[in-house]
């Protein structure tokens, strides 16, 4: 026989099982592919979300789950183990290839009952990083979310006496307009606040802050998300001096690597050539950090990463060896910081191309 697929999960918590089951179902089963067959042991309840889909149901009673309830020594989790080894039985599988986040209980159980289990990331991600229209679609939509949540952000910060608070909740508000989800901790961090990360911001802008503004909203239908970053000077003000560096080195970076990316392309050569215009300036990046050391100030993150079905997933632009593909949506999102003043983020969202790329944010980067 040959090698099958096994996916153990519930659609609505696991995206490797959402990217073939695009439906909201919360309860774990086991879904499997072999040869030609498709197959899930879904219950009743769930049936009608997942036959149109084209995949076989495989009736759990007829693999005797009520002998095994009725044993009453076994809990629920345990009768859905054995219930997963009796569909792998049923389908022939001697050997499956699982996604790294396969439970570890199912495995054991599967592995005692003669299966061989084989954590195969590189397969799960290449299935993921081929979008399917539908999720193209989605992320388009969460972006056009993006965009207007952040020109309502725009004009609030720059207008002045607001607050953190007040921003995030209206580009929330927009988001949901827009069909999508925007979660409560996006960032929205003025001064300091904005040089630590991921620190979500909180309290008054005051004029004249930089303001860093990251946000991920997420399309309710596709469950594909968008993200994007812009940095502003709260209440219409001029930025100081060393913002304003930060902010052309940063718009810089953006130019050198746009031509860079397409299908092909060495993720870490790409990465290299956004930290150049810090380098020049005499600034640390991941790059030229003395070894050994956290880097704090300057750019002292990655360049990117893969966006869909989660926020966050290859491929990579960083120091890690990736290589890009037609079809990856990814982020470029160079910036540049100084803990206990502040910082600038530009960050938008591409479609990889064979020759190049479409930019899918469409806000501009100015303070």
């Amino acid at each position: 026989m040959p090698d099958a697929v096994l996916i153990h999960a519930a659609p609505e918590t696991s995206p490797d099982l959402f990217h073939v089951i695009p439906a909201g179902i919360v309860d774990p089963f086991t879904y499997v592919e072999i040869g030609d067959r498709r197959a899930a042991t879904v219950s009743v309840l769930d049936e009608d979300k997942v036959a149109p889909l084209g995949i076989e149901i495989v009736d759990v009673y007829a693999l005797g789950r009520d002998e095994l309830q009725a044993q009453g020594t076994l809990s629920r989790d345990q009768v859905d183990h054995e219930i997963a080894l009796r569909v792998c039985r049923e389908l022939g599988v001697e050997r499956a290839h699982v996604p790294p986040t396969f439970p570890l209980a199912v495995a054991d159980h599967l592995r005692a009952g003669g299966v061989e289990l084989v954590p195969d990331e590189e397969l799960f991600v290449d299935r993921r990083r081929r979008k399917t229209g539908a999720q193209l679609d989605g992320i388009r939509r969460a972006q056009k979310a993006a965009d207007a949540a952040m020109a309502v952000a725009a004009d609030m910060i720059r207008a002045g006496g607001t607050t953190a608070e007040a921003v995030r909740a209206a580009m929330q508000a927009t988001c949901e307009e827009h069909g999508c989800e925007l979660p409560d901790d996006v960032v929205v961090a003025p001064g300091a606040q904005g040089a630590v990360g991921h620190d979500s911001g909180s309290g008054p802008l005051g004029d004249g802050e930089p303001v860093v503004v990251d946000i991920w909203p997420r399309d309710k239908v596709s469950r594909c998300w968008a993200d994007m970053t812009r940095t502003f000077i709260a209440g219409g003000r001029e930025p100081d001096e060393e913002i304003a560096r930060y902010w052309e080195l940063t718009r810089e970076s953006l130019r050198r690597i746009y031509p860079m990316v397409r299908a092909g392309a060495d993720g870490t050569a790409i990465y290299a050539a956004s930290c150049e215009p810090y380098h020049e300036a005499g600034l640390q990046t991941q790059l030229n950090k003395p070894p050994g050391t956290v880097l704090r100030d300057g750019f002292f993150h990655g360049l990117g990463h893969g966006v869909g079905l989660d926020i966050h997933e290859r491929p990579g632009l960083g120091r890690t060896p990736d290589t890009l593909r037609a079809g990856d949506v990814i982020t470029l999102e160079p910036g540049c910081y100084r803990q206990g003043h502040g910082g600038v983020r530009l960050e938008d969202l591409v479609l990889v191309t064979e020759d190049g790329c479409e930019t899918l944010t469409d806000f501009p980067y100015e303070l």
